[in-house]
């Protein structure tokens, strides 16, 4: 594994944070949906995963996803908002992260844009199962309506994610060339 570059943790950080942030904006709405259909959430965990895809892919070394998912779980629980796994978030945060590690990982000869889509659509599928698991224990159609809600924002989510990619991925290459250049300059003067 490469090291990573001090823009590239400032990055991952940021997404991190947009993700929580995105989370608390979006669940008031999400609640009309999910409510409606008498299911727990999956939308407003999609769209913070939307921000760990696109930092974990950014970023292109295996590992970030998990490591960002831990970092929004500290936040999480820093915050108050642990949601009804209490304790047991670290789980619910840190198994989308790894899929989505998996995912970027196991596509990573394909299209940029493919891998983007298909992880946007498992993370949340893997946050749902895991929730699933741990507190709420749903069968049958119940599950597979909350199965199909979390991957159809996830899709949602993977379009807004691929465009997100495709304007900063030059900023962050940008920002990394200029460093290195820095870096070049430094060792030319000694």
């Amino acid at each position: 594994m490469k090291k990573l570059k001090l823009s590239q943790f400032v990055f991952m950080a940021l997404c991190c944070d947009l993700g929580i942030i995105t989370k608390k904006l979006v669940s008031p709405a999400a609640n009309l949906i999910t409510d409606s259909l008498h299911i727990p959430g999956g939308i407003g965990t999609s769209f913070s995963l939307m921000f760990l895809v696109i930092g974990a892919a950014l970023a292109g070394q295996f590992g970030c996803g998990a490591l960002m998912g831990l970092i929004q779980c500290g936040i999480a629980l820093s915050l108050g908002m642990t949601g009804s796994m209490g304790i047991l978030s670290f789980v619910g945060y840190i198994i989308p992260g790894l899929i989505v590690d998996i995912v970027l990982w196991s596509l990573r000869n394909r299209s940029k844009h493919a891998a983007l889509m298909t992880a946007c659509i498992t993370a949340p599928l893997a946050a749902s199962l895991t929730a699933d698991l741990i507190v709420f224990r749903l069968h049958g159609i119940v599950l597979l309506l909350y199965l199909c809600v979390s991957c159809t924002t996830g899709a949602i989510c993977g379009t807004v994610a691929i465009p997100m990619f495709d304007r900063l991925s030059p900023l962050i290459r940008s920002v990394d060339i200029q460093s290195r250049y820095d870096g070049y300059k430094k060792e030319e003067s000694i």
